[in-house]
């Protein structure tokens, strides 16, 4: 009989779990409601497919990021296990074929957008599935006192009421009280439910907070003290270029990443930096989500973030494994001013939501109760210049729509082309015997890519079946165009675009189904949250952690101990040990020139972190500095 650990050691190949976890699974195996609140890296995943895969049924699974989506169901695949997305790239003909084979095949996840949930064609499969558990990711979405709050995760609660026996799991990596209070109540979790929450404490992560004038020269001089791979979070994506190449010219490997770069640009940076092969990635928060990378030493933050809840999560990317590890926030007095105004801007009126519905709707010339479901490509530049409108205020703008369940707008969407037989065996050879110019691309096709075909969608690569049949590129694709038109296969050519979606039929621009206080009420406490974020950066006097363990509303008398209040406090405390400290350096580097490595193993410090600050120290003061090869030596003498 299967047990989770042998189910984790058969697919996972891992002979235990980490904390919470086999908890967390054995709740759910035993049919009760369940929250599991485990910051990033805790491997949220694993606590509903492992119980899902020991429970009778299909697991359906709620997600509103279509990349986390597909990073999952690949990672499935990979597994031996079943698994398909529904999503809005797909087209009608192939959710309809996955939700079939949800139904009457072996497939053991389905993971859905919640705005399919609304839809009739899921409902009605939805009934006829065999469901096992329900797992809603990103739980916090449910919650309209979180950060990234979507309407359409409302609806469901109304799968219960379909299928009231069916356990359900919510998972996220951070909520707040009333947000932990929210999910229970509007997922109707059952009386007998249960709570599993990991402390926010991560006891090897440093918190530093660095005002500076000089961002640049700081982030240099933090990667030269803390050796290791980095992820730098800025805000633009003209500011994720420059800051690489700027690195590049100092001699640290660095790349960028953002959402506007190609599928094959976006994933071949990814692994460069996953294989070591460059140091830094500086990208904007679109990265980072799914990434499973233990060793990252450092992540700074040149731009404030949001809210404490996305830096929490972008900062926890740091020290997975266990060793010491930072995170570190350069600010100025600019970029707070700057984050409240940003913050206001980004919520938009009433008013101006409904003049960009409008828009919409009149650029892809949808009439009045049509477009449900249907994508299109979009470039918000073009969209923003057809209109005379501001680029950015258009996105804030899609964003909200979004949020309010109106539309879905995919920045760095991509879809591999996907290929289906609609005919049965017997047609199919017909079809050949009939049409000889299509019988060789067919029998190649079948060949590479077998029998699956006639079930369900099948990823294909055009270029592979080009090169097998020694034939051009663009003429493989004419023939599986022709096939397509002719309705003997479904062909879906790949899509490597921005997306956006019509979540429902085009409404009536001035009366858009969006409660108007819901979005003042949503602008106050997205602003509230910004002031969290000033709160945490200004803070001189409390621990850092124990900011953000509050935040959360985790009860702690304990300091961290690591972050640069605490290692502040310990130096005042410690007046003497500091100053010892620095003479020992300045007479170890007078006349001198040495790596930081030499000159720690030189002065073998009994708290390395002092020292570390010590050196920090000097080199704000100029009192020591860096040479071209971030050696130590004595800084300028002045005058």
């Amino acid at each position: 009989m299967e047990t989770p650990v042998s189910v984790l050691q058969r697919y996972w190949k891992h002979s235990h779990f980490r904390p919470l976890q086999e908890d967390i699974i054995q709740s759910v195996i035993q049919g009760v409601d369940t929250l599991a609140i485990l910051p990033t890296g805790g491997g949220k995943s694993v606590c509903f497919q492992i119980p899902a895969l020991l429970r009778e049924g299909i697991c359906i699974v709620v997600t509103p990021l279509i990349a986390l989506m597909k990073d999952q169901v690949g990672q499935l695949r990979d597994r031996g296990i079943i698994a398909v997305a529904v999503h809005s790239g797909l087209s009608r003909h192939e959710i309809d074929l996955h939700l079939n084979n949800a139904m009457f095949g072996d497939i053991r996840f389905l993971y859905v957008s919640p705005e399919r949930l609304q839809t009739d064609i899921f409902r009605e499969r939805f009934r006829q599935m065999r469901v096992g558990l329900i797992a809603v990711d990103e739980a916090h979405c449910i919650s309209q006192w979180g950060y990234d709050f979507r309407p359409p995760y409302l609806q469901i609660a109304s799968l219960r009421e379909i299928k009231p026996d069916v356990p359900i799991i919510a998972l996220t990596a951070t909520a707040t009280k009333e947000v932990r209070e929210d999910i229970m109540s509007k997922l109707a979790f059952k009386k007998n439910s249960a709570l599993f929450q990991k402390s926010f404490a991560r006891d090897n992560l440093s918190f530093v907070v660095r005002k500076t004038d000089d961002k640049e020269r700081q982030v240099v001089e933090i990667l030269q003290k803390v050796q290791g791979t980095s992820i730098i979070y800025v805000r633009s994506r003209k500011a994720t270029q420059d800051t690489a190449r700027w690195l590049s010219r100092k001699n640290i490997s660095a790349t960028f990443y953002h959402a506007g770069l190609t599928f094959e640009e976006r994933t071949r940076r990814q692994e460069e930096w996953i294989r070591n092969k460059k140091r830094v990635m500086v990208a904007t928060n679109a990265f980072g989500m799914g990434i499973d990378k233990p060793d990252v030493r450092i992540v700074i933050h040149m731009d404030l973030p949001e809210n404490l809840e996305a830096y929490y999560q972008e900062a926890g990317r740091a020290g997975r494994d266990g060793l010491r590890s930072f995170a570190v926030v350069l600010y100025q007095d600019a970029d707070t001013a700057n984050l409240i105004r940003k913050t206001e801007q980004s919520q938009p009126s009433f008013e101006y939501l409904a003049k960009v519905y409008q828009a919409l709707s009149n650029y892809y010339q949808l009439a009045l109760g049509s477009g449900a479901a249907e994508s299109f490509d979009f470039e918000v530049h073009a969209f923003a210049d057809r209109f005379q409108l501001n680029p950015l205020e258009v996105y804030n703008a899609l964003k909200k729509l979004e949020e309010e369940g109106l539309i879905q707008f995919n920045e760095s969407y991509y879809s591999p082309s996907t290929l289906h037989i609609e005919v049965d065996h017997q047609k199919l050879y017909e079809f050949q015997v009939a049409s000889a110019k299509f019988d060789e691309i067919l029998k190649m096709i079948l060949r590479l890519y077998g029998g699956e075909l006639f079930s369900g969608f099948v990823k294909i690569v055009e270029s592979y079946v080009a090169n097998a049949l020694k034939i051009p590129l663009a003429e493989v694709v004419r023939l599986l165009t022709h096939l397509h038109e002719l309705g003997i296969v479904s062909y879906a050519p790949a899509k490597d675009k921005p997306q956006l979606t019509f979540v429902l039929p085009r409404q009536d621009a001035e009366n858009l189904p969006i409660d108007r206080q819901r979005l003042k009420r949503r602008k106050k406490l997205i602003t509230d949250k910004a002031k969290a974020v000033v709160g945490f950066v200004e803070n001189t006097f409390r621990c850092r952690m124990q900011v953000i363990q509050d935040y959360f509303n985790e009860v702690t008398f304990k300091p961290c101990g690591v972050c640069d209040i605490c290692i502040g406090k310990r130096k005042k405390e410690n007046v003497k040990t500091f100053e010892h400290l620095k003479a020992e350096i300045l007479r170890i580097v007078k006349g001198k020139v040495v790596s930081l490595a030499q000159l720690e193993e030189q002065v073998a410090p009994k708290d390395r972190d002092l020292f570390i600050d010590v050196v920090r120290e000097l080199v704000d003061e100029s009192v020591l500095e860096y040479d071209k090869v971030w050696n130590l030596r004595a800084g300028p003498k002045k005058k």
